[in-house]
């Protein structure tokens, strides 16, 4: 694709810091960092061929869906590839229409650990009450919201229904099984024109370490930093707390409680000399207060288990890994199972929310059964289980109510598969293929089990992004959103048009509505959107400012790798990696809010 003409030579001078906003008074213009676009696909709207070959399907963003295998096997021989690349350095020029390499799917990966070594036996995924060494201590409660969705707490762990909004797509809200029960919660504004309500400046550590983690709920918005969590006033930015903490968040849960209690961990000690401590801390946090409720450690032998996964659902939090799965009361810090030694399986991590759903490896290497299970979320007891097809070696969980996961099958590096499961038999009701070079949604599920961007599920439909293509205009690119039957696995038919130059992603479900941010073209500032879920209109909730240095600081959130959060007509954007000291890269930010001028 030829390069786009510079902007008009009338662009408004740049104006001062980039401080707090002032009308008509842009923020100061950082660097532009490298913004990944996919490559222009050969065979635009063909999709790859699936395992049996298929001819094209007409239309683009329809292939048909991969017909279903049998219950309780996906298809044989599927070829893993490993995830982590780094994103794109921060700083570099770039023009936003240059096409660089298409960047690896997942977050980049974790700074090293210090190794645990497995004791023999302990491979893990055992429920019951052994093994654990418990270190009491207090927590943050930070109200996590549902991984760029909407989830409605059950009756059954004692929560009411309660709307929150989370950093990564791909969770359902209650009524994701049926049919539409009125509006959204989120109502167009008179007029959408938005203003910069406050930005965080990027934080510095001796190396680039991961910030992942941000909540929103009616009264704070925290997002992780460097060994810290700070809680901010929705509307001004306002720190109303931060959480200090002895090392690094390496997890944090995507869903909370309707009264603002979710989990993280952590690791118990950071230091200048790049000695990384393992994440053995288990925390539940409080939201609202900005304290720690309690901490755990749970053990495997004489060493203390490195939990890279960690989620809560009801009123419990789960953690995952090779050397077994755990869980502890919210509340209490009471631990409900613990690791089994000598068993051959063990849960690699959970999916929360309404339900709890374990990702669950048994066997060896060489004969290795990945089995996907439902289970009550107080006792551990499995309720339902469904088994991938072996050579399937890691999947994510999309959803759990209702229960979707995905999964590479295949030869296609990233491509995704999902299956759709009926949570109370097992039974797989839809198997629906997604080739990257038709389809946008990416999932890390080799190390994180909840790790889904741009994927949404809710309304009884699965949400994807159509890969980038070129639009109508010169030099433009755009893309469309799409859903499929997760009863049928088909294609609804339904498709909104992000338009010229924009680009869209789903972000979370708001009632039978989906919402989705409007990546901008060069001139002009980002959207969020209302699709609505019958019709697939669109409606417009939010325009950030087109001012050239809001812009560029806006576009340096990538939407499959930035987390990106929107309720109650806000917008918050915040970045997944704090800069390492020493690099000249121009301004950075950890978050960026946009909102209503009025």
């Amino acid at each position: 694709m030829t390069q786009p003409p510079p902007p008009p030579p009338n662009q408004p001078p740049q104006q001062g810091g980039f401080g707090p906003p002032a009308p008509n008074q842009p923020p100061q213009q950082p660097p532009q960092p490298p913004q990944p676009q996919p490559q222009p696909q050969p065979g635009y709207g063909y999709p790859q061929a699936a395992p049996a070959p298929q001819p094209p399907q007409p239309g683009y963003g329809y292939p048909q869906a991969a017909p279903a295998p049998q219950p309780g096997y996906g298809y044989p021989g599927a070829q893993q590839n490993p995830y982590g690349q780094q994103p794109p350095a921060y700083g570099q020029p770039q023009n936003p229409y240059a096409q660089p390499t298409q960047p690896g799917y997942g977050y980049p990966g974790q700074p090293p650990t210090v190794p645990i070594q497995p004791q023999p036996g302990q491979s893990g995924g055992g429920r019951n009450n052994t093994v654990l060494f418990i270190v009491v201590a207090a927590v943050v409660a930070i109200a996590l919201i549902v991984g760029g969705g909407i989830w409605y707490a059950g009756s059954g762990g004692g929560d009411k229904q309660h709307n929150t909004a989370s950093s990564s797509g791909g969770t359902g809200g209650k009524n994701g099984s049926g049919g539409s029960t009125g509006g959204g919660q989120e109502k167009p504004p008179a007029d959408p024109s938005g203003q910069l309500l406050f930005q965080e400046p990027m934080p510095t550590a001796n190396d680039i370490v991961r910030t992942v983690g941000s909540w929103l709920t009616d009264k704070v918005y925290a997002k992780v930093g460097v060994a810290e969590i700070t809680g901010y006033d929705p509307a001004d930015g306002t720190k109303r707390w931060t959480l200090k903490l002895p090392g690094l968040v390496c997890a944090a849960s995507k869903h909370a409680t309707t009264d603002g209690r979710t989990a993280i961990t952590y690791q118990p000690a950071w230091d200048t000399s790049k000695t990384i401590a393992g994440c053995t801390q288990i925390a539940a946090v409080d939201l609202g207060s900005g304290k720690k409720l309690w901490t755990k450690t749970v053990k495997s032998g004489d060493y203390p288990v490195d939990y890279q996964n960690v989620t809560v659902a009801q009123r419990t939090v789960a953690v995952g890994d090779s050397e077994g799965g755990a869980a502890f009361d919210l509340d209490s810090g009471k631990p409900l199972w613990l690791p089994k030694p000598g068993d051959d399986c063990y849960d690699g991590g959970y999916g929360g929310g309404t339900k709890l759903v374990a990702v669950r490896h048994c066997g060896d290497s060489d004969n290795e059964r990945l089995l996907i299970q439902t289970l009550d979320p107080k006792t551990g007891k499995v309720l339902s289980e469904y088994r991938m097809d072996p050579g399937i070696g890691y999947a994510s969980v999309v959803s759990t109510d209702p229960l979707v996961v995905a999964a590479e099958v295949g030869e296609e590096s990233h491509a995704l598969d999902y299956f759709s499961i009926d949570d109370k038999t097992g039974k797989l009701l839809a198997h629906i293929s997604a080739p990257s070079n038709t389809y946008g949604g990416q999932c890390d599920s080799s190390s994180r089990i909840e790790d889904c961007k741009e994927v949404v599920v809710g309304d009884g439909k699965l949400y994807l992004p159509t890969a980038e293509h070129d639009g109508s205009g010169d030099f433009s690119n755009t893309n469309e959103i799409v859903s499929f039957d997760l009863n049928t696995g088909k294609p609804t038919g339904q498709r909104a048009e992000a338009g010229d130059g924009y680009t869209l992603s789903p972000l979370r479900m708001d009632g039978p509505n989906l919402l989705a941010y409007k990546r901008p073209p060069y001139d002009k500032g980002g959207q969020v959107v209302s699709i609505d879920g019958g019709s697939f209109k669109q409606t417009k909730l939010l325009e950030n400012p087109a001012a050239q240095s809001v812009r560029q600081a806006e576009t340096s959130m990538l939407p499959d790798y930035a987390e990106i959060l929107f309720g109650h007509g806000r917008l918050y954007m915040s970045d997944v990696f704090a800069t390492k000291k020493g690099e000249s890269a121009g301004k950075k930010y950890l978050v960026l809010a946009f909102g209503p001028k009025s």
